[in-house]
């Protein structure tokens, strides 16, 4: 389903905005924040899963797999935005 017109700005006047990302947050910056958020909630899913035994415990560490997944997956999206020696590094290897 495609979405038709765009999320409005926050405007901080309605009761509803009470989380809000800033409209002048750089790429990079989001995606940091992103990575970072996603290697707690893998954190946090992997302590867990191991006070759990059965189905529970297995969906848990389905939920962390896919928050590592996700975690790789915005990596890979920062060190194409954002090259540092590490990935130039990996990169050349890879070829």
């Amino acid at each position: 389903m495609k979405k038709i017109t765009p999320n409005p700005p926050c405007s901080g006047q309605s009761g509803t905005d009470i989380f809000c990302i800033a409209q002048d947050i750089d790429p990079e910056t989001l995606l940091v924040q992103a990575c970072e958020t996603l290697a707690s909630l893998n954190a946090l899913t992997t302590d867990l899963a191991f006070e759990f035994d059965g189905a529970f415990r297995h969906k848990l560490l389905a939920t962390q797999q896919l928050s590592v997944l996700s975690e790789l997956l915005v990596t890979r999206a920062l060190d194409i935005l954002v090259p540092t020696a590490d990935s130039k590094a990996a990169a050349g290897t890879a070829s």
